[in-house]
């Protein structure tokens, strides 16, 4: 969909990170364990305004996609593809072999995006230690995995 606003996706910094809470929580998402520094985190901004938002968190060669959220009002746009674009190419420069993520409800779309699905077991024992599969998502959350080092 050709959008009419201009995109902007840039690096989070901690100034952000009240906007990202406030995406977060309006759409259900746990914001507890959110890192203070806001390293990893990508927002994407209309007019100003933080839109949506995403972030990693680094685990040896593996990173844990998290917190991507994007505004009730801009989805459809095509923002979670330029956040997820994003970040997975801050992931490659980061030299991760692979990603991972919990979701309930977006296991579609990131199907789309090349992300598969995988057992709890499967996960390296450092993200399985995270807060995300420790205590923060349902146990009924799916886990998806895509390798990314050859993307």
């Amino acid at each position: 969909m050709d959008s009419i606003f201009a995109v902007t996706v840039n690096g989070a910094s901690v100034a952000n990170r009240p906007a990202i809470i406030n995406l977060l929580q309006a759409a259900g998402l746990p914001t507890a364990d959110l890192p203070s520094t806001m390293e990893h985190f990508f927002v994407a901004v209309v007019d100003g305004i933080v839109v949506g938002a995403i972030g990693l968190e680094l685990y040896g060669h593996d990173g844990l996609l998290r917190s991507m959220v994007v505004n009730e009002l801009q989805r459809g746009n095509a923002i979670a593809a330029q956040l997820l674009q994003q970040l997975e190419s801050h992931a490659q420069k980061k030299a991760l072999h692979s990603l991972y993520l919990l979701t309930e409800t977006a296991a579609h779309y990131f199907e789309r995006k090349g992300y598969r699905p995988v057992t709890r077991d499967a996960v390296p024992a450092a993200l399985q230690a995270s807060s995300e599969f420790s205590h923060v998502c349902p146990a009924s959350a799916i886990v998806m995995k895509k390798d990314i080092q050859s993307l």
